[in-house]
C-alpha cells in the first residue's frame, strides 16, 4: 500500500469513528501531543487531553452527539518519509441541546508516521460557507 493510501485509510478511520460517535477510537487516531484549531473555539487546544476534556464538557453540558459524518474531495500530500497533509470537505450531523443540525467544514489533518503507522498530529477546521 502506498503512503497516500495509508494516510487515506487513517483519515477515513478518524472520519468514521467521529461520525459514529466512537469517542475512544476517534481520539486514538491522534497523538497525545496533537494540537487542534477549531473556528468554534477561541483557543488552540495543545494536546489530545485538552480536546478530550472539551468534548466531554460538550457531552455533559450541551448534550453533544455526532450522528453522521461524510467526507468528500480528499487530497493527500506526502512530505518526505514521515509527514503528510490530508485535506477534505466534511459534512457532519451533530446534536446540541436536543437539536440535530448539519454543518459543513473544511478540514486539514497533518499526519506523522510513527512506528510504521500514520497518526494525526494536528487538526484544523474552518467553516465552509461556500457549500
Amino acid at each position: 500500500m502506498s503512503a497516500v493510501d495509508e494516510v487515506l485509510a487513517a483519515a477515513a478511520k478518524i472520519v468514521d469513528d467521529f461520525g459514529n460517535h466512537r469517542t475512544a477510537d476517534y481520539f486514538f487516531g491522534f497523538a497525545a501531543n496533537a494540537t487542534f484549531m477549531f473556528y468554534t473555539h477561541t483557543e488552540r487546544l495543545n494536546s489530545r487531553a485538552e480536546y478530550e476534556a472539551l468534548w466531554t464538557s460538550w457531552e455533559k453540558d450541551d448534550g453533544f452527539r455526532v450522528h453522521g459524518c461524510r467526507s468528500r474531495d480528499q487530497r493527500v500530500q506526502v512530505l518526505g518519509d514521515s509527514s503528510a497533509v490530508f485535506t477534505h470537505y466534511v459534512e457532519s450531523d451533530v446534536e446540541f441541546g436536543g437539536e440535530v443540525s448539519t454543518i459543513t467544514e473544511r478540514e486539514t489533518i497533518v499526519f506523522e508516521r510513527q512506528n510504521s503507522a500514520w497518526i494525526a498530529v494536528h487538526e484544523h477546521l474552518s467553516s465552509d460557507n461556500a457549500v
